[in-house]
């Protein structure tokens, strides 16, 4: 603003063209001022220019890679009394900030178009009784020792976690081993959909077979849909909120795995939810069969 003024004040003058900015005509004289005559500004004005030059050379000094925590730690040393709101201040004035390290892994990863399933859910995640509906997604956990993913399969009917499985990787046997443990644990019913998104472990060869050896019909998401699973998106939600965040940080994969399995347990078994008019899923499904079992006898 002030080099726009030098610029034009001799066209124009000063005072005109401050009509037309948010700047006062003194504001800019007393700039110009403390320009020729350093010694009048204020000593916070004077330390912020020092600080300033000296944030920039530091981070250009160290690649340009270091944020606020490292530039201020480094500072520290020759700079007594730096405070490390100042250095955020000032290096966001500046426009400079440190390398991200990492991208958040990308745990949707599309499979090939042809013979993909079709989408027979729509998003209309109800079920009417267990087994006519499972969703399947996987989520991540970042670790000492880097990340570990965990897939989970749902049977939308009472939102019970039949089936789940933790790994160092994403390929196809983790998708794979938490279905093979849904299908121990349960006794499919005739028109079981299975509904996952369109990543390539749930469009693999290996795991559409193993769907169709079961007798279960594979359904997957639309395109450029954010909904497409969101039942299954939504229990990875609560794992996170409920376990990840508030017990970390994690170890490793066997730290996650034992966590997960306490928590699933306590999910299926004692978990209130809402949906289900404060039931756990075991309960939901216990007083469906018990409902079941009456109607029979009658």
């Amino acid at each position: 603003m002030v080099s726009f003024i030098d610029e034009y004040r001799g066209d124009h003058g000063v005072e005109p063209i401050c009509k037309h900015l948010p700047i006062a005509p003194s504001t800019y004289y007393r700039f110009k001022d403390h320009q020729r005559h350093p010694s009048k500004r204020s000593r916070r004005s004077r330390r912020d220019e020092h600080l300033s030059s000296r944030i920039r050379s530091f981070w250009e000094e160290n690649h340009r890679v270091y944020g606020v925590r490292k530039v201020w730690r480094g500072l520290s040393r020759s700079e007594a009394g730096l405070a490390r709101c100042t250095v955020e201040r000032l290096m966001r004035k500046q426009g400079i900030c440190g390398v991200i390290r990492g991208r958040r892994p990308r745990t949707t990863i599309p499979g090939p178009a042809s013979e993909r399933p079709l989408d027979l859910v729509k998003r209309d995640f109800r079920a009417t009784a267990p087994n006519q509906l499972w969703v399947a997604d996987f989520t991540y956990v970042p670790t000492w020792v880097g990340f570990v993913y965990v897939a989970f399969v749902i049977d939308v009917f009472a939102d019970r976690i039949v089936g789940w499985r933790a790994s160092r990787t994403m390929r196809t046997d983790l998708a794979l081993d938490a279905l093979e443990q849904a299908l121990y644990a349960r006794s499919t019913a005739e028109g079981l959909i299975h509904h996952s998104d369109r990543g390539v472990q749930y469009a693999s060869v290996r795991y559409t077979e193993r769907l169709l050896e079961a007798g279960i019909e594979a359904s997957v998401g639309s395109v450029g849909d954010s909904y497409d699973n969101a039942l299954a998106e939504s229990i990875n939600g609560l794992y996170k909120a409920e376990l990840i965040h508030r017990k970390g940080p994690w170890r490793g994969l066997e730290h996650v795995e034992y966590e997960t399995l306490t928590w699933v347990s306590w999910f299926n078994e004692s978990r209130l939810l809402e949906r289900l008019g404060y039931l756990s899923p075991a309960e939901y499904e216990e007083l469906y069969y018990a409902k079941e079992t009456q109607a029979v006898g009658a």
